[in-house]
């Protein structure tokens, strides 16, 4: 993209030098010591007319007029313009272009109105008799300096709607920015969710298959060898899962849609046509799960029957680690009024909170993120000990199409 060729500092700087020595130049034509002075004093005042606007239009008005009286005094009835008069233009179209508010662009256009007035009619004059060549010379320089104006308050706009525009692309560049860094941290806590699901689950059945393989390879090599391939079989859904999600980071694997835009990708095709193989693995861990289905799963997106089979894993996860094997665990899905609603309930092992065992490496991002994800279809999520032994999980999540 090529950039503009914008003025730089040291041009403006040298453009107003350049105005002032012109108003400098047109002193050299007046004899008189009075008329020198004050027009190199405007000349000196120009310098200075980006910083100070206003300030310069007030000093450059005050030395016309000075030079109107000074005129007048010398020679009744004859206050003329002169040539370094044109620093009030430039003054006036600096204010114009400049001045943050509009009423000092109408201000200056006034002060050269009034000035040209005077120095056309002169305070006696409006008592004379019309003199037709004065007049028209005084209409023709009032349009000139009309239009001046005028071209000055077209440049003002210019000027401001260009700010505006850059404010606008500085501000969309900005928002652009955070939304990217948004979607970043989203699809790091997506992925971040992912890869605990799948290795806590898989990890943790695994580990009490083998577990229960070492105890069991003298004394039943049927079990053992059960336990074993349970423990393959876990380790290789857990790979398949893993080797998804890093062709997701890689980008070998485009994400797609699930249709209702919230980004539902290919990396996970899990969904609840796998919570009876779920079911099924945690069984072969040792744990008692009884699995009841109530109702049609309509309306579901795949992002929310991934967020159910999720939240159903880490939930028999969970109580695998804390309370061990020989808990009993309920899972109850139900599809009612446009809202699925999953319960997972554990007995404990019948066993008060405290006094199960917790496998090594457990942690408490479990909670969060199904929160999380819960979070992100609008959904309710619920979880805490049971009365007594045991823990319970809740999960209402309103379908997006029946909604």
């Amino acid at each position: 993209m090529v950039r503009p060729l914008l003025p730089q500092p040291w041009m403006h700087r040298a453009y107003d030098l350049a105005l002032a020595v012109l108003v400098a130049y047109t002193t050299l034509f007046y004899d008189t010591g009075y008329d020198q002075l004050i027009g190199l004093s405007m000349a000196l005042a120009v310098v200075f007319r980006r910083r100070a606007p206003l300030t310069v239009m007030a000093v450059v008005a005050a030395l016309a007029l000075t030079q109107y009286l000074l005129a007048a005094l010398a020679e009744p009835l004859a206050g003329e313009l002169t040539g370094y008069d044109i620093a009030l233009l430039i003054a006036m179209v600096t204010v114009v272009i400049h001045a943050e508010e509009t009423w000092k662009a109408y201000a200056a256009g006034a002060i050269v109105v009034v000035g040209t007035v005077l120095a056309f009619g002169g305070i006696s004059s409006l008592n004379s008799a019309a003199d037709w060549d004065e007049f028209n010379e005084n209409l023709t320089f009032t349009g000139i300096c009309a239009a001046v104006w005028l071209t000055a308050y077209v440049l003002r706009t210019r000027r401001l709607l260009v700010a505006a525009l850059e404010e606008r692309a500085a501000g969309a560049e900005r928002e652009r920015a955070h939304l990217v860094r948004l979607a970043a941290v989203e699809e790091r806590a997506a992925i971040a969710r992912e890869l605990h699901d799948v290795v806590a689950h898989s990890l943790a059945v695994m580990i009490i298959q083998a577990d229960g393989a070492r105890y069991a390879i003298a004394a039943d090599q049927d079990k053992a060898s059960k336990a074993m391939r349970a423990v393959a079989g876990t380790g290789r859904d857990a790979l398949e899962d893993m080797r998804g999600i890093v062709e997701v980071l890689r980008g070998t694997k485009r994400s797609g849609t699930d249709g209702d835009g919230d980004g539902a990708d290919d990396r996970r095709r899990v969904g609840l046509a796998h919570l009876e193989p779920l079911v099924e693995r945690a069984r072969a861990a040792g744990l008692q799960v009884d699995l009841r289905v109530e109702g049609e799963p309509q309306g579901l997106s795949t992002a929310e029957e991934l967020t159910l089979f999720r939240i159903a894993q880490e939930s028999m996860t969970n109580a695998l680690r804390h309370a061990g094997p020989e808990a009993h665990v309920t899972v109850t899905l139900e599809f009612r009024d446009g809202t699925a609603v999953l319960e997972v309930l554990d007995d404990g092992a019948g066993k008060l909170a405290g006094s199960a065992p917790v496998l090594p490496g457990s942690g408490g991002n479990g909670l969060v993120g199904m929160r999380e994800r819960v979070d992100v279809h609008g959904g309710r999520f619920t979880a805490g000990p049971r009365l007594g032994p045991g823990w319970q999980i809740k999960v209402e999540l309103p379908a997006k199409a029946a909604a």
